[in-house]
């Protein structure tokens, strides 16, 4: 595991964590003398988390107009100063996301607590996710696929995230539900192991009064299948990120209607693998989205 923890970084891994332009990161070196990055033996520059935390700090300051040619006569301990004195202005939204970046790559779970605390005492749970956490697992999935974090980064974050879904979700739950014409029952399909999305939307219906049952990843559709002896009214709710293979999908889907759609049941797909089914030829009560926005008015 030690093997797989990122501890130096490229200029390009600088790029995609920062957002500033390598070209424009070495300028800032050469004018500046804002990183002292170490270089390997054929002169490449390599950046240690230091470097890495430095050059957030100074991001943040530079999108809220401090000159890099002032940033740069700054005493080291002052431009950390000055980042708390933009987060007392509640400007939150970046430094949330930098300071949980930061959390991620040195694997800091106080680091993350404390900045969620902080968000949460000035915002509802559903603003710290849609402002926060949904902008930030996005970055991280662009950041996973261009090798510029590890799955431990991934994996550490993504489960404080869940993590924070779920005690939310609990509080929610243990209320007696105020609307009883209709029950939500959500699942991932069969090797399907992205979980956030739906963890979220539970919370979201379970805020609008509803029953939910949560089954979670990987069940198969005759599982699902067995909850309408049990059930009437039930709206299926399934993600799919990476699974049914785009090549199966409208068979899935297919299997999925002629199992789950007696009485008045529903099912409502959303995710990035939505885009293969072919929306034509769709029974009308199976409801594509195509972002979570659109599921919320659904309501």
């Amino acid at each position: 595991m030690v093997n797989n923890i990122k501890t130096v970084f490229s200029i390009k891994d600088l790029e995609n964590l920062s957002g500033i332009k390598a070209h424009t990161i070495r300028i800032w070196e050469k004018r500046y003398n804002i990183l002292e990055p170490m270089r390997t033996d054929t002169n490449i520059r390599l950046y240690n988390l230091q470097n890495l935390q430095k050059l957030l700090n100074i991001t943040l300051l530079h999108e809220y107009g401090y000159k890099i040619s002032k940033i740069a006569t700054y005493p080291e301990e002052k431009i950390p100063q000055l980042v708390r004195e933009i987060i007392s202005k509640k400007n939150s939204q970046n430094y949330a996301i930098t300071s949980f970046k930061m959390a991620m790559m040195n694997f800091d779970q106080e680091l993350f607590f404390n900045t969620f605390d902080w968000l949460i005492s000035e915002k509802t749970f559903k603003e710290v996710f849609k402002d926060h956490f949904l902008p930030l697992l996005k970055e991280l999935g662009l950041l996973w696929q261009s090798e510029t974090i590890t799955p431990a980064n991934e994996h550490f974050m993504s489960h404080l995230i869940k993590q924070k879904i779920l005690i939310y979700t609990e509080s929610l739950q243990i209320q007696k539900p105020t609307k009883t014409d209709r029950i939500f029952v959500l699942s991932l399909p069969l090797n399907e192991i992205h979980q956030i999305g739906l963890l979220y939307l539970q919370y979201e219906i379970l805020s609008r009064g509803y029953k939910t049952i949560y089954l979670g990843e990987s069940m198969p559709i005759e599982n699902l299948q067995d909850l309408t002896k049990h059930f009437e009214n039930i709206t299926f709710v399934s993600f799919m990120t990476i699974q049914p293979d785009r090549n199966v999908i409208n068979q899935y889907v297919r299997s999925m209607g002629q199992k789950l759609l007696q009485n008045n049941n529903e099912i409502w797909l959303m995710g990035k693998m939505v885009e293969h089914i072919d929306r034509k030829v769709l029974p009308e009560r199976i409801h594509i989205f195509d972002s979570m926005e659109e599921t919320m008015e659904r309501f």
